[in-house]
């Protein structure tokens, strides 16, 4: 793992550096071939043959980068600010950009740990489908295209904040906190909640602490819902040498740690209904979901799940997967809630925004 890290940093450094003999993956391409962004030979386009626009948008990573987008709605529409309808298009659009762009720059660091698990290594670069230099090109360029629209569309401080997503998911989760502490998913969870700052910052809301507090809740959110998956591939991820928490504290302090953020998110969450974005709606749904979220944790707790390899524990593994199912699709309807808290709460700003 060390000789991976090792490489990566070195290809992030040099950016071409490298002797021609350097080819990383099945892309084999060289890195003395992507020099500077702007220089590249024919040999630098080995293996986009058989690349597709699939394949771009695979980069991206789609299922992430929708729940960016939906969270940033949920932050620019909460936003006590007014927004021209086709601003607030566009910058929800570059949002998305930057969240794909994101998503690429980890996939081209990652991609010897991804040809490794078997969950990853269908993606474009462990596939042959792209050279790793092209890849690094596509999320640099979709960086600096969604950063600036970003700023065009609404202002500097989200584009601030969108920038600085782009950068912790990258180098502070990706490069450094991923394969080198199990906290990896906690701290580096910061990325995935900033979303809805994001958002909030490019309808022109500034921070508060209604902002400050949807981010919490996704903080709070990323451990439980990410450590279920951990449970059950942390084969995958022993082979990799990544050191998830299963891997490393073992699967009853995993399963221990889980409740310990479900009930934390509980109480963040209790926090909104000293904002705007509360109501008796809110309070009403999100009690629900508490409850549902806080008994299956429970019943992670109290199951064997991790405890043997994939596959010998179906059982447990199957109660775990049943929870990660129903957990994935909690933020979601949880956010949701905001967005008709708003309407009831000013309803005239809300209809005047929008139509």
């Amino acid at each position: 793992m060390s000789e991976a890290v090792h490489h990566n940093s070195s290809d992030l450094a040099g950016l071409g550096t490298a002797s021609a003999s350097t080819s990383v993956g099945p892309g084999t391409a060289s890195a003395s071939t992507f020099v500077g962004l702007g220089t590249a030979s024919a040999s630098t386009f080995v293996g986009l043959g058989t690349a597709s626009p699939g394949d771009y948008y695979a980069l991206m990573k789609p299922r992430v980068m929708s729940l960016v987008v939906f969270t940033a709605m949920v932050g620019f529409i909460a936003a006590p600010s007014s927004v021209n309808p086709v601003l607030a298009a566009a910058s929800i659009f570059f949002i998305a950009i930057g969240a794909g762009a994101a998503g690429a720059l980890n996939m081209w660091y990652d991609r010897d740990i991804d040809a490794i698990m078997s969950r990853t290594r269908k993606r474009p670069l462990p596939a042959g489908k792209m050279a790793p230099s092209s890849v690094l090109a596509f999320g640099v360029v979709m960086s600096f295209v969604s950063v600036l629209g970003l700023a065009s569309a609404s202002n500097y401080l989200a584009a601030g904040l969108l920038a600085f997503t782009i950068f912790y998911y990258f180098v502070i989760y990706s490069i450094w906190l991923k394969r080198k502490t199990p906290q990896n998913i906690v701290i580096g969870g910061a990325a995935g909640a900033l979303p809805p700052m994001v958002g909030w910052a490019a309808a022109g809301g500034g921070i508060t602490a209604a902002p400050l507090l949807l981010f919490a809740i996704i903080l709070l959110w990323t451990p439980p819902h990410f450590w279920a998956l951990a449970l059950y591939k942390q084969g995958d991820y022993a082979k990799a040498g990544i050191p998830m928490m299963p891997n490393v504290r073992g699967a009853k302090s995993t399963r221990l740690q889980i409740d310990v953020y479900a009930v934390l998110l509980v109480v963040a969450s209790g926090f909104i209904a000293t904002t705007s974005l509360s109501s008796p709606l809110y309070i009403g749904v999100a009690s629900l979901l508490n409850l549902v979220f806080l008994v299956l944790a429970f019943r992670v707790w109290r199951s064997n799940a991790g405890d043997k390899a994939s596959g010998l524990d179906e059982a447990s593994l199957y109660r775990v997967q049943l929870g990660e199912n129903v957990r994935g699709i909690y933020l979601p309807i949880r956010l949701s809630i905001y967005l008709p808290c708003s309407a009831l709460l000013r309803p005239d700003k809300c209809c005047r925004r929008y139509i």
